[in-house]
């Protein structure tokens, strides 16, 4: 094989910071969005398709075929999220927004009883700045059942994740609430890339760039009125379809790209967006002088993200570190990671963020980590044992 074609292979396959340009992402960026693309959508504001849920609700109810149109408005939105603009906005996803001040009740009494045991509100905002509430919906599901029946017994709210992720997604949740002066966030992707650093996402063959925006869907409820002035979240669309965007946060030319382009929608309480978690995107300055910005952030999740097998890593690592240590002065550095990464678990998530938040970058230290560092340090099997039993401890829920 020449080494032209080499190259050509590696470029194909292989993304690297250096090679992001803001010119390639200004070509797809710049994309209009066209009423006539989304005909179910009331209008497109900023180049974001909105959709009145009363409309919705009120064809599904007297639609002669409903599940020909719930299907036709899936495909819709799922052209949003891959082909088109990334981020939509839906008008009244709660019709009663007493469902939405209960759950607000719920958690604002999460938040204060937090602060009484000193969790920490938010390990990505600086202290005082907002409230944030982990895990927020096995919280809601354990203190008031009755609030959570009504809250996610929307059949709407599940037509969005389903029009994404299948029928077999899992939900989760995190309430965050912006208070006056809250500085905002630098453009960032999300989940599960996004929780990378662009050396750790460049480790990643191209064909995993393409597949991580399909694992997980990002939304937000309004739990509050959101002018424009309190912060709700700014957006670049169509950014998502630029491939090595995970290789960019951070980069000054982008950010500036960013600040440039971005469009903000005003959301009422009971409004909710749905945005490709590879969208640029970034929360606003919360710069009113009494607006609370409550929302519920939705994160959801493919079914799919599993292996076939239950395996207990901690159970194997635990019984692999001692012929680990025998073999250390025999084998290579990479023989042994060869080996720790067919046994312990790779990836921090999921895991408690109350108990065991990211420090020193966006995500906890894995359980290899953990057995690679216990390893270049000799520890002794006991120690090794109890620091994997803590770990595993941190990720529980109760």
């Amino acid at each position: 094989m020449h080494a032209d074609a080499i190259a050509q292979i590696d470029t194909s396959h292989w993304l690297t910071p250096a090679a992001c340009a803001v010119p390639d992402l200004h070509a797809v960026a710049s994309t209009p969005a066209l009423h006539a693309d989304y005909p179910l959508a009331s209008a497109i504001v900023l180049g974001v398709p909105q959709y009145d849920c009363a409309q919705l609700r009120q064809r599904m109810q007297h639609s002669p075929q409903p599940e020909a149109f719930k299907s036709t408005l899936m495909q819709e939105w799922s052209r949003v999220w891959s082909d088109g603009p990334g981020v939509l906005a839906l008008q009244a996803l709660y019709a009663d927004t007493a469902v939405v001040d209960a759950a607000s009740a719920v958690f604002q009494q999460l938040i204060e009883a937090e602060r009484l045991t000193g969790a920490k509100a938010d390990h990505f905002a600086k202290p005082g700045a907002n409230d944030r509430v982990w895990n927020a919906l096995e919280k809601l599901c354990v203190c008031a059942p009755e609030v959570f029946a009504a809250y996610y017994g929307n059949p709407l709210l599940a037509l969005v994740c389903q029009a994404w992720l299948g029928p077999a997604y899992q939900m989760t949740s995190q309430l965050n609430s912006v208070n006056p002066g809250g500085a905002a966030q630098m453009a960032h992707r999300d989940y599960h890339l996004g929780f990378l650093t662009a050396a750790q996402a460049a480790r990643y063959p191209a064909p995993v760039h393409r597949l991580s925006p399909y694992l997980t869907l990002q939304g937000a409820v309004a739990h509050v009125d959101m002018p424009v002035e309190s912060g709700p979240t700014l957006y670049l669309p169509h950014s998502h379809k630029y491939l090595p965007g995970y290789l960019v946060a951070g980069q000054p030319e982008f950010q500036a790209y960013f600040d440039a382009h971005h469009v903000q929608l005003p959301l009422q309480k009971g409004d909710a967006v749905f945005f490709n978690p590879a969208l640029m995107h970034a929360a606003g300055h919360n710069r009113s002088a009494d607006v609370r910005r409550m929302a519920n952030l939705l994160q959801v999740s493919s079914a799919f993200g599993r292996a076939m097998e239950s395996v207990d890593r901690l159970r194997m690592s635990q019984a692999l570190y001692p012929a680990l240590l025998q073999r250390a002065g025999r084998s290579s550095g990479e023989q042994l990671a060869s080996a720790v990464a067919a046994c312990a678990e790779g990836y921090a998530f999921p895991t408690n963020l109350d108990r065991d938040p990211p420090l020193g970058g966006l995500a906890p230290e894995s359980q290899q980590a953990l057995l690679l560092r216990a390893l270049a340090e000799a520890w002794p099997a006991l120690q090794l044992n109890q620091a994997l039993q803590q770990q595993a401890n941190k990720k529980l829920t109760h």
